[in-house]
């Protein structure tokens, strides 16, 4: 498969950069990917294919952040207007906004979808009863920057947090207290809880580095050749793959740091990869308002890729420029 080249899928739709993705497990009708945009309004799409199935209308300003629960039954949205909301993804409605007092930059479910953990450019981070959001059940500060990124991990018993203070912080919940903190040289631009919990991947600058997830020890750190804005370890980890300001993705062994391949698609630097929940496939979001769908393994017959035989390269059933063309309502 090697002399086969990768031909995306694109996802056209927004008007205005991507910024975030996330995906949800995988459910009875295959699994789901929702993107955050500039242009305010989240998308959710159908993962394996990136068919357009909805947009989430109601912010206004810039969406930073996107979270979407296992069974795909709710999303979250952080955004400019200062509002964090939840969404029903399967009639589109909204459910629920909360205010903060400044831009919610991310967001994230807990495992059982009650509660929801928020990330603002107040430098606090904050939980919230879904059932009860007046007040948050919990609040951390410590950051002394804006927060990026927030995920729950250690089965939702503590938060790991990124900050523009160059900082990547561990809250434990119960007690409300900072119990980690690693200092970065580069502000983390992406952080990432493996599929198993067990690992936190950081992109920072050209350095992309993974941490043990309750010790924090420094497991392995890889030099990229561009600014890395993103990465994603594979759910086997076996690889990773990152996307920067070169406009290209790439793909390594994570035991090695060894580069497998690199692919060129966007007409804009990669602010966000994401592998899916089987591996099968690793999706990106870019300054050109377009999403990408790459195959972890080229020319493998998977979603809308459809591969003839061994030497022959991978063709579409559908043309990639009628992928999502349809436009939001």
């Amino acid at each position: 498969m090697a002399n086969l080249r990768q031909t995306p899928l694109t996802c056209s739709g927004h008007t205005r950069p991507v910024v975030h993705l996330a995906f949800s497990d995988i459910t009875e009708s295959s699994y789901f990917l929702i993107s955050a945009s500039k242009d305010g309004k989240p998308m959710l799409r159908q993962g394996d294919t990136g068919d357009w199935i909805g947009t989430f209308e109601g912010h206004k300003g810039a969406v930073w952040g996107v979270s979407i629960n296992k069974d795909a039954t709710r999303a979250a949205s952080g955004a400019a207007d200062f509002n964090a909301k939840i969404w029903d993804s399967v009639s589109g409605g909204e459910l629920l906004s909360i205010p903060h007092k400044h831009i919610v930059k991310s967001v994230h479910f807990s495992s059982d979808s009650t509660r929801l953990a928020t990330g603002s450019n107040e430098k606090l981070l904050r939980i919230w009863d879904l059932s009860k959001p007046d007040v948050p059940v919990v609040e951390f500060s410590g950051h002394q920057g804006g927060i990026r990124h927030v995920n729950y991990c250690e089965n939702d018993q503590r938060l790991v947090s990124c900050s523009d203070d160059k900082t990547l912080r561990v809250w434990d919940i119960s007690s409300g207290k900072e119990v980690h903190k690693l200092d970065f040289e580069s502000t983390p631009s992406s952080l990432e809880v493996s599929q198993d919990g067990r690992i936190f991947t950081v992109a920072a600058g050209s350095i992309v580095s993974f941490w043990d997830a309750q010790s924090l020890k420094l497991l392995k750190e890889y030099r990229v050749p561009t600014q890395a804005n993103s990465a994603s370890l594979h759910p086997d980890k076996g690889i990773f793959v990152c996307g920067g300001d070169d406009l290209k993705m790439y793909k390594f062994d994570f035991a090695t740091g060894t580069e497998i391949e690199s692919f060129k698609g966007h007409f804009g630097p990669i602010h966000v990869v994401r592998f899916s929940p089987d591996g099968e496939l690793y999706a990106s979001g870019s300054e050109d308002g377009t999403l990408r769908l790459w195959q972890t393994t080229v020319g493998k017959t998977y979603g809308l890729w459809k591969c003839l035989e061994a030497s022959s390269p991978p063709t579409m059933d559908i043309p990639v420029a009628s992928l999502a063309e349809v436009p939001p309502v």
